[in-house]
């Protein structure tokens, strides 16, 4: 049975770097976009794609709106984060919001093949450079010890919400107004407050100025 992987990543040389670590793999199809709008487009295109490396800086994905974006639309889809930035705070996020792995752009090649295997056998791939695993877990009771219970509560009310209700999310934390998401989205100014007001009961907030703040906070990567 072959295995069909998504490798979203605006460089054409840590493309061609991955491509070659996982030519090793048995039963292995690779596919390659460099931008959130192409990576979304194969997506919908490849509903076999089982695996995704999803750079978080690629061009047409903020922070990690990306991935929101990606578990909501599909969620039968793995996700493995590919980044740069490796601090701890960014990879509890990443998880809490869904991915299945976290692989610092310096990892090695049996790296990229350990956390390949892992995630298809169904567990977290987490890079054996960071020492304190636990904090960077879902549900980590480490996050309560920093301070970050409150924040990491939110970033997983985050998966309860649809596609659509994500999408609103999104412009009401960018100002937009109700008439104006309307527009946007092409649907009735009604239907977008029949949405604000599921994501205000989803999230466990009074107001969506409270909503859009605490959404920022979650997708930004720090």
């Amino acid at each position: 049975m072959s295995v069909k992987i998504l490798i979203a990543d605006d460089h054409p040389l840590f493309r061609a770097a991955m491509c070659h670590a996982l030519a090793s793999v048995e039963h292995i199809e690779l596919v390659e976009t460099s931008t959130f709008p192409d990576t979304l487009t194969s997506l919908e295109e490849n509903d076999d794609i089982d695996l995704l490396f999803l750079d978080l800086t690629m061009p047409g994905n903020e922070g990690l709106n990306g991935l929101a974006e990606v578990h909501a639309l599909y969620p039968d889809v793995l996700v493995v984060v590919i980044t740069a930035q490796e601090e701890p705070d960014v990879m509890a996020k990443s998880f809490a919001l869904g991915a299945s792995g976290f692989i610092p752009k310096s990892a090695s090649v049996d790296c990229i093949i350990d956390a390949v295997n892992t995630v298809l056998d169904g567990e977290t791939w987490i890079p054996p450079s960071v020492h304190n695993a636990s904090a960077t877990m879902p549900n980590a009771t480490a996050s309560n010890a920093n301070g970050h219970s409150g924040q990491d509560d939110f970033t997983n009310r985050l998966k309860q919400l649809t596609p659509h209700q994500l999408k609103v999310l999104r412009m009401v934390s960018d100002g937009l107004l109700n008439k104006q998401i309307a527009y946007e989205l092409a649907i009735s100014e009604s239907t977008v407050k029949q949405h604000v007001s599921a994501v205000l009961r989803k999230l466990g907030v009074i107001n969506r100025t409270k909503a859009g703040i605490a959404f920022k906070n979650a997708m930004h990567l720090s």
